[in-house]
Parts: structure tokens; sequence; C-alpha cells
């Protein structure tokens, strides 16, 4: 908020000022009277204050249709309605915000729309692309004669095979909060086996995407302990979708928490992200060889190594984490893959694979 009286300020000032005050949604639309309080504070000038008021924000929709080319400005009833002694009230439209506008600023928001396209929840997908309208009404047949703009015509984005779950907004938001602020976070959380949520403290850490899920990662409330390896014990992940209830409490995380041993990077090469067994195998497979190429250009590790069996299988072996992820691959991969080392893996691999035989003969 301005340090003194809008009203008392050059017009060009007063009308930024203005824009800073006026809230974002309809819902919050203030009136004349309401932003006077902010607008002017003499009462022996109220008349006159009031009525520039009413022109500067006249003057403020003129430039945003100029320049903007849209209705940043909102009235209720609409500009250009009779008001018919009703209280007129304003807003800000929730997706209008003030940017540098070029190529590189519409490019950045179209390929975040597409990537999250099938990614994210409706809810909230529906804030990038309020975003993106706003853009391209600015300046859109610019931006699609140029060499950025016209990618979009030869690009798709295909959806997961299952949709993304839905999401609570307020269960999010707290999250946010939380993350932003440090605090401790109390939860509802449904466990697929649980038949009512159960009640707990977490210290959140971040936010996982995976596939078109999103995990909290944190960890169970504990006190510091010299061996970091007894707090790692601590850390637990969950689905937000199955996180019911969530909210803030005014408790900060503990200083632990931000030890560099805790970074969510150093969590991700720990294994720690994602549901495993906690611990780096040396994987070895036995790969048809013309099944290979693909591994060629994505290795499974940095520290990948192919070697020629014979004319029909390579042989692959990499450091990798022992994730479901990657069990759920090697099942998905069978008729080309064959497990070799660890026997453990192997084991899971071919019990899984007999589990599915199961049901399709007893079908």
């Amino acid at each position: 908020m301005p340090a003194h009286p809008i009203a008392s300020y050059t017009k060009s000032t007063r009308l930024f000022a203005l824009y800073q005050c006026l809230p974002r949604s309809e819902a919050d639309a203030v009136s004349l009277t309401e932003l006077m309080v902010s607008y002017g504070d003499d009462p022996d000038n109220f008349a006159n204050e009031r009525k520039n008021l009413e022109n500067d924000l006249i003057g403020l929709n003129q430039i945003f249709n100029d320049v903007f080319y849209g209705d940043a400005l909102n009235r209720v009833p609409a500009w250009g309605k009779n008001i018919s002694g009703q209280t007129a009230r304003f807003y800000i439209e929730p997706s209008f915000s003030i940017d540098v506008i070029n190529e590189q600023t519409v490019f950045f928001w179209e390929i975040l729309d597409k990537y999250t396209a099938n990614y994210l929840p409706v809810s909230f997908k529906q804030g990038i692309t309020d975003k993106l309208t706003q853009l391209r009404r600015q300046d859109k047949d610019k931006f699609h004669q140029s060499p950025l703009g016209q990618w979009q015509d030869h690009l798709i984005t295909l959806p997961s095979i299952v949709q993304a779950p839905k999401l609570d907004s307020e269960v999010i938001g707290s999250i946010h909060q939380a993350l932003l602020q440090n605090r401790q976070l109390r939860i509802s959380y449904q466990n697929k086996w649980e038949e009512k949520p159960v009640q707990r403290v977490v210290y959140p850490k971040g936010l996982i995407f995976i596939d078109n899920m999103i995990y909290l990662t944190g960890f169970n409330p504990v006190n510091d302990h010299i061996d970091d390896n007894k707090l790692l014990e601590e850390h637990r992940n969950f689905a937000v979708n199955r996180i019911t209830r969530a909210s803030v409490i005014n408790e900060p995380i503990p200083d632990w928490v931000g030890r560099d041993t805790f970074a969510l990077e150093h969590l991700h090469k720990l294994g720690r992200l994602e549901p495993t067994d906690n611990i780096r195998i040396k994987l070895v497979l036995k790969v048809q060889k013309y099944a290979c190429q693909h591994l060629y250009e994505r290795p499974l590790s940095i520290d990948q190594q192919i070697t020629i069996i014979d004319d029909t299988w390579n042989q692959v072996s990499a450091t990798v984490a022992n994730t479901t992820r990657l069990q759920d691959w090697l099942v998905s991969m069978s008729q080309l893959y064959v497990v070799i080392e660890p026997l453990e893996l192997k084991t899971v691999i071919l019990e899984r694979l007999e589990s599915g035989m199961q049901l399709y003969n007893n079908d």
C-alpha cells in the first residue's frame, strides 16, 4: 500500500497505486466508498477526491483497453451499463498482470500450457490457461508471426494412460504456505489400506512430481540427532490426493531439516523421493540386441555399460535405485529383458509375472 493517500500523488502515480490496491477477484470487488479509505482522507476535500477517483478508474480502464486490448479492470455492473441506483464495484481480472511482453514470455507460457496439459488437474491448470489467454490478447498477431510463435502448430502432447487425481485446493494452499514459511504441517492422511484418515504432524520439505501424481515429502517430528541416518529413518512421502485436510502449525521447522544432507537433490540420489527399497543396486540385464538401442539413447545411469554376448543378446549393467518404477518398467519390458542380478530383484519380477499369468489363466 502507498505510504500516503493515493489522492496526494500525481496522476500517473495515482493510477499505478490504484492498480496495486484493487482486488483480484469479483468476490472481493470494492465500491468507491471502500476505495476512498486508501485513496483520500481529507474530509474538507472529500467530494473532489471522490470525483477524481471515479475519473482515475475510468482512465485506468481506458489504458488497459488501449495497451492490453482487454477489460483488465472490471466494473459491476459492467462498463457502459446504467448503474440505476446500484453500488458500482470494481476489481482486476485475476489472470491479468503488467508483464514485460515479448516472444520469450509468451513462448514460456505456451510451453508450460502444453507440458501441463495432461499433467496437472484441471483446477490448477486453469491458472496457466488464464495467463496465456491474457498474453495472447495483448499482441496475438505479432506473436504468431514470430519464429517462436510458429512452433505451436507442430506440437501436441499425449495424455497419460490414467488421469491425474483430483486435488483439494485448500490442501495445496496449506502445503504451499507451510513450505514457504518453514512451518510445521498437520495433515489427515488416508492410506489406501485404512478405513479412516490418520492425523499426523509433518516437517514438510517439498513437492515431488512423478508422472501425473504429486507427493509431499518431509519428516516425522523427531529431535535432532548427530547421526543423519537416524533422521533419514523418519523421512516420508505422502500422495497429496490422499491428504484430506491440511493446516499450518505456527511452529517453525527444526533447523536440521535444512541441512544439505536433506536437500531434495540429495534425497533423490538416495532414492528417497519415491517408493523404494532404500538401496542402490548393481542391475545386470540380458537384453535382446535389437531392443538395446534405446538404452544407448537413454541410459539407466551414468555408469551404464553395454557388452555384446552374442548375435542375439547384449548385457547391460548399471547402478540404480531399486524403486517401484524400476520394477514396473522391468515387468513391462519382460518380453525383451531378463534380470540377471541382483537375485532378489529377479525373484520379485518373476513373482509378479507369475501372478499376472495366473490371473489370465484363471480368467
